[in-house]
């Protein structure tokens, strides 16, 4: 064994090791002249393992591993070929043998067939230099982020059903992100996973793209196209949990060698899948090296990490907990994991996004390590989605009584750096999509929704939409088939599909809305107790001072000469109104209005605004003076 191995083992053991994928799994090695491939895989508790595969007709007897470490096999053969299929025989110490994928395998075969598949990833030629030179130099917290989430089978599928190849959906999805003017795609789980219905969550290939949309480099090359068309590429990523197929991590070699041993705490009981061990060295490594695999090998440009929450409690979901060791209910191994695994994503890229789904009240899940926090780069804020999607379904007679529904958010908005997300979550289960949460008639619905979208905008924090989302699909999500694109051919979805594309454009043109989106230093209320009208105004303002106002009107009333304070004095300018015909509205579209030094609430100033019924409109301030700007002595308020 060489030097350079052996620090490699003892790294891994001590669950240091960031990049075990280099030296575990199958690797091309030429010894003593011979090309072949090396086999290493982690069984601690085996009584023996062997390599059988096409290359040896599958028979059990040939290729016996040998064990180099504290638990790790390996193998050398000049037999096996680029494109074979193998999978590790291991020896349980009961004398059961059992066929196992290799953990670290970096490509499955199809379904049904679960075993692993030789093959290169470092072969790939990547074009995508010039993007990372460009995100290298700034960072996610003062740069728009407005992300598309997509289940890459149901996105679009073929006129016969089939699914897309990575290569064949890469300058589709590319072209149509880009020109509706997204950041960033977030991908729901490419890990291989065996049952459709878990949409990814499930994994048994950690290292594997699934073989569903092709090969690893098939998966390449879509990153690569995004990038080259200016679009950052996420992935939804499983740390906290796998399923119990025997082929895969599950008891891998006859005991608990990833998950916990503990019966009362190893198993999600809602899930019935195993918790990961996360104060076990090699499952640190394992998962960590995973993590890094995805950032340094496919280029992803961060991580959204899975179920946070399920990782930070022991309780999680429980009747019954075994306490950490001083009592309490936090998995401290986990919450250490967590550290060490953005630690070590930074470590790669510092223009990384890293993102927890996390939704309790866990304090600092943004804060560096080093202050006591997680490290994470952003957090999903769930309250915020959950109080405003309650407030939009809402008839608005009703939406007086929960008007803190809208405010509360920014009693906590920069607590943590946090994505506010509409995501998969919300439009299945008989959730119901985003159009058919919105109540009213048909036009109402749409005038909602959009709203709703440009509230979010307007919203400190960044943004996550799912697909489908943006032109108001009427049925739920269904993984099983393509979104209902047919619905273009109706104006009001072509319609709501532009408002969100010129909506999106809106929120890159404007640094307001998110150069200083995380401190109260970009935001300023200017109106947010007025739940009898159902009317919310507040100021967006850049680090170079430019401001937008944004006014909202909840309800389906016309409301002219509406009186708003306004801090300074100018011509507020609408720029941007979700009235506009050309989106599927009223066309009752606001004036410019000049601000009088008329005192009203806590500003100096106040001015009459015309807010159109189920509205949403940014107003930019001018100093210059404007003809039929409206002179206001009027009645305060309609």
């Amino acid at each position: 064994m060489d030097d350079s191995l052996r620090t490699q083992l003892e790294r891994y053991h001590s669950g240091s090791n960031i990049r075990a994928y280099e030296f575990l799994g199958c690797h091309p090695e030429t010894r003593d002249g011979q090309a072949g491939f090396v086999f290493r895989v982690w069984a601690p508790n085996a009584q023996g393992v062997n390599v059988v595969g096409d290359f040896n007709f599958w028979n059990t007897t040939e290729l016996p591993m040998e064990k180099i470490s504290q638990g790790v096999w390996e193998i050398w053969s000049s037999t096996p070929k680029l494109g074979d299929a193998y999978k590790y025989l291991i020896r349980h110490w009961t004398g059961k043998t059992v066929y196992k994928a290799d953990p670290v395998g970096f490509r499955t075969c199809r379904a049904p067939d679960t075993s692993s598949v030789i093959c290169d990833y470092t072969a790939f030629r990547w074009h995508d230099r010039s993007w990372f030179t460009r995100t290298g130099k700034r960072s996610a917290l003062d740069s728009p982020v407005n992300i598309y989430e997509l289940h890459l089978g149901s996105w679009q599928r073929k006129e016969d059903g089939g699914l897309f190849s990575y290569e064949e959906i890469a300058p589709r999805l590319a072209e149509y992100v880009k020109n509706m003017g997204y950041t960033h795609v977030e991908l729901m789980p490419l890990s291989e996973y065996p049952f459709d219905p878990s949409w990814g969550y499930q994994v048994t290939g950690y290292y594997a793209p699934t073989s569903r949309y092709g090969s690893p480099e098939g998966l390449m090359t879509l990153v690569d196209t995004l990038h080259q068309a200016g679009i950052g590429v996420l992935l939804d990523w499983v740390p906290a949990h796998f399923p119990k197929d025997e082929y895969g991590l599950y008891e891998f070699d006859g005991s608990c060698t990833y998950e916990l041993s503990d019966p009362m705490m190893n198993e999600h009981p809602d899930w019935t899948t195993r918790i990961f061990d996360f104060g076990r060295p090699e499952v640190k490594s394992f998962l960590i090296s995973n993590a890094v695999y995805w950032l340094e090998v496919f280029h992803m440009d961060g991580l959204r990490v899975d179920a946070v929450s399920s990782m930070l409690y022991l309780d999680y979901n429980r009747a019954q907990f075994r306490p950490n060791q001083y009592g309490g209910r936090e998995n401290l191994e986990a919450i250490a994991f967590l550290r060490e695994l953005n630690r070590a994503a930074f470590s790669v890229r510092s223009s990384v996004i890293m993102a927890a789904e996390e939704a309790t009240a866990f304090p600092m899940i943004t804060k560096p390590d080093f202050d006591g926090g997680l490290g994470f780069l952003f957090k999903w804020n769930m309250g915020w989605m959950n109080d405003t999607l309650k407030y939009f379904k809402e008839d608005p007679l009703f939406r007086k009584y929960k008007h803190n529904q809208l405010t509360f958010s920014m009693t906590y908005a920069f607590s943590e750096n946090y994505i506010l997300p509409l995501s998969h979550d919300e439009v299945v289960h008989g959730k119901l999509s985003l159009i058919n949460k919105m109540p009213g008639e048909y036009d109402w619905k749409f005038a909602n929704l959009r709203l709703l979208f440009g509230y979010q905008i307007a919203h400190p924090g960044k943004k996550l939409s799912f697909m489908g989302n943006e032109f108001g699909q009427f049925i739920e999500w269904n993984f099983k088939q393509g979104l209902d694109w047919l619905l273009l051919a109706y104006d009001r979805h072509r319609q709501m599909q532009t408002y969100v594309r010129e909506l999106n454009r809106f929120y890159l043109e404007h640094s307001q809305l998110w150069a200083d989106d995380l401190s109260w230093n970009g935001f300023q209320w200017i109106e947010p107790d007025d739940g009898n009208n159902s009317v919310l105004a507040f100021r967006r303002i850049d680090k170079r001072k430019r401001e937008l106002l944004i006014v909202m009107n909840m309800t389906p009333v016309n409301r002219e000469s509406f009186r708003l304070g306004v801090p300074r004095p100018g011509t507020y300018m609408p720029v941007f109104c979700s009235e506009e015909q050309k989106y599927g509205g009223t066309g009752l579209l606001p004036e410019p209005v000049r601000a009088v030094k008329e005192p009203f609430r806590d500003n100096a100033y106040s001015a009459l605004f015309h807010l159109p019924p189920v509205s949403i409109t940014f107003y930019a301030r001018s100093t210059g003076k404007r003809k039929n700007a409206p002179t206001q002595k009027q009645p305060s308020k309609t």
